[in-house]
């Protein structure tokens, strides 16, 4: 499972690159973006992030983002072999997909929804599939803001009562800007 995911998520990526990389005249966008949310699992209290976010423009209202990060999930207290310890979860995001603006100006209102890996790097993590549907708003100035759901099927083992499955709700504010 561990290298199909890995596979997979850098088939989407490779795809991406090479689809948009000649579509695009006036070079690609960069993002960079801070990430806080609230789990969906009770074992986690809040999480925090940050990204950078390649963004390809096949057209004004359709882009092709890549996207790569860090994700930390901090934990309730949980009992692990008789001490009181974090079983903290974090994880690396590398996805791509598809935003699409609802204006024809390229700004304003926009749908988003990426798919790809989680590679886990905290204690009994692993990758996991990774999916993320988001709706934000960009403003022309590069501002960006957004809420996104991201999910993570088979993100870690099954052990001290935890779920095998992770996810949260997240507030994004990213700055954007032409390279």
């Amino acid at each position: 499972m561990k290298r199909t995911t890995k596979l997979l998520a850098s088939a989407v990526a490779a795809v991406a690159l090479f689809f948009t990389t000649n579509a695009n005249a006036q070079g690609p966008k960069l993002g960079i973006g801070i990430n806080a949310g609230v789990p969906t699992t009770d074992q986690y209290n809040f999480t925090l992030g940050a990204d950078a976010r390649l963004q390809f423009d096949v057209s004004k209202q359709l882009s092709i983002p890549v996207t790569a990060g860090y994700t930390h999930f901090f934990s309730k207290d949980a009992i692990d072999a008789g001490t009181l310890e974090k079983q903290n979860y974090s994880y690396i995001p590398v996805k791509a997909g598809v935003k699409v603006f609802f204006d024809e100006s390229g700004s304003g209102l926009y749908g988003l929804a990426e798919i790809g890996a989680a590679f886990g790097v905290s204690d009994h993590a692993k990758t996991g599939f990774l999916y993320s549907p988001a709706i934000g708003y960009a403003w022309s100035s590069g501002l960006d803001l957004g809420v996104k759901y991201e999910g993570i099927s088979s993100a870690r083992e099954q052990t001290f009562g935890y779920d095998k499955n992770v996810g949260h709700v997240a507030l994004r504010l990213a700055y954007g800007f032409k390279l």
